[in-house]
């Protein structure tokens, strides 16, 4: 549960690697006045930086930031080389690259995109007296809330827009991605939430993602890792 002490929490996911990315939305969140990060799984895969991108996360959980494992974590840290798919090519490599890594598998790797899905997650969380839910995986910025009738109904979010999520209500957001967003824009994708005045702000932030693209196409990894960041798929 997120404490009542004043903070800006900046939520990011599935950064996948992408050096230029993270650089980008750390120093963005910094300009925006955040005092705390959760990162909230998928730091590697796809993308052609594991072994930096899991540094700095590292060092600012050691500094007081959480971080959550995700599926391409875990790939990267058992992976199946006989998986020749585009996406755990990068989790094979991605475990050559690395020397550390630590966490409990979760059960499973579920998406959450329809309404639906939202409610049976939130659920889960009232459960334990959670009223808010942030996720990634899914790479795309959406908010879900249950409305006055007990109805679960789907918002989308325009970027840079403070958007009042009080706690009468249940929340679920799918915070998008930092590292390979897929809604068809190039700009990375993060949330921060002002835990005094229970804000959300989702954020997109451009970055050098031609730059990224090279990384991946010198490291020898699958072409359209690379040209999927240019077109935001």
């Amino acid at each position: 549960m997120i404490g009542l002490s004043p903070m800006k929490l900046a939520l990011l996911s599935d950064l996948h690697a992408n050096l230029q990315a993270l650089t980008a939305c750390l120093a963005d969140a910094h300009a925006r006045g955040a005092t705390h990060h959760a990162f909230l799984g998928d730091l590697v895969g796809y993308g052609a930086d594991p072994g930096p991108v899991v540094d700095i996360v590292m060092r600012m959980v050691n500094q007081g930031a959480w971080a959550l494992k995700g599926n391409h974590d875990a790939a990267a840290v058992n992976p199946d080389p006989t998986n020749r798919r585009a996406d755990h090519v990068g989790g094979v490599w991605s475990h050559s690259q690395l020397v550390h890594a630590s966490a409990v598998d979760p059960a499973r790797w579920s998406y959450i995109t329809r309404p639906s899905e939202a409610a049976e997650s939130m659920t889960a969380a009232q459960a334990q007296q959670a009223t808010h839910v942030f996720c990634g995986h899914v790479h795309e910025q959406r908010l879900f809330y249950t409305g006055a009738t007990g109805r679960t109904m789907a918002f989308e979010p325009t970027a840079g827009v403070a958007l009042p999520v009080p706690a009468h209500r249940q929340w679920l957001a799918t915070i998008g991605s930092v590292g390979q967003p897929r809604d068809g824009r190039p700009e990375a994708g993060y949330a921060i939430l002002d835990v005094t005045t229970l804000q959300l702000t989702f954020v997109r932030v451009p970055y050098d993602h031609r730059a990224a693209a090279a990384a991946i196409l010198k490291a020898g990894l699958p072409s359209f890792n690379a040209m999927r960041l240019a077109i935001g798929q």
